[in-house]
């Protein structure tokens, strides 16, 4: 017969356990992603080139490091700013040089500065949507930032990129 002593750790492992997967739940993954979507779209309107580029950084390395905690992944800023240039610049050239060109334009008087407004708010949701979408996916399979190959998601990348300006579009 086990004592109270003995059943209160299982107890208190099943009850963390619980609490893990309810953090981890899609519902609360796409609303955590959403919030940075909403996030990096409005630093898109920041009229200053580069600077909406680096508030949009720093939006999915917040968004990166709450998704690492909910998934249990050790964070370190240094080295996830290091995978996310390789991932955001590297993975999908194209896609990826938009947020950093879509910035520039800002410096352009009158013409640049509009064309810049208007798209860098998508580019940005766009980018945040799918660095967040491969990294759930890379956490959930039980991957960490040591494990993380740029690579091997660029297609996933790429796909949720464009998926990305659907749903930054829509708002």
């Amino acid at each position: 017969m086990k004592t109270e002593k003995e059943e209160k750790p299982v107890n208190d492992e099943v009850q963390a356990t619980e609490a893990v997967a309810e953090d981890v739940s899609k519902e609360a993954i796409d609303r955590l992603i959403r919030h940075h979507v909403y996030g990096s779209m409005a630093v898109g309107l920041i009229p200053l080139p580069l600077v909406d580029f680096a508030s949009m950084t720093a939006i999915q390395l917040n968004m990166l490091r709450v998704l690492a905690k909910r998934y249990g992944v050790p964070f370190s800023k240094d080295m996830v700013k290091n995978i996310l240039s390789s991932l955001v610049g590297g993975a999908v050239p194209v896609a990826a040089s938009g947020p950093l060109a879509a910035s520039l334009a800002k410096a352009v008087p009158a013409a640049g500065m509009t064309v810049g407004v208007v798209t860098m708010p998508i580019i940005s949701g766009a980018t945040t949507y799918a660095v967040g979408k491969v990294f759930v996916q890379h956490f959930a399979s039980g991957g960490n930032f040591l494990t993380f190959n740029p690579e091997k998601v660029k297609d996933y990348y790429a796909k949720m990129f464009k998926q990305g300006k659907k749903v930054a579009s829509a708002n």
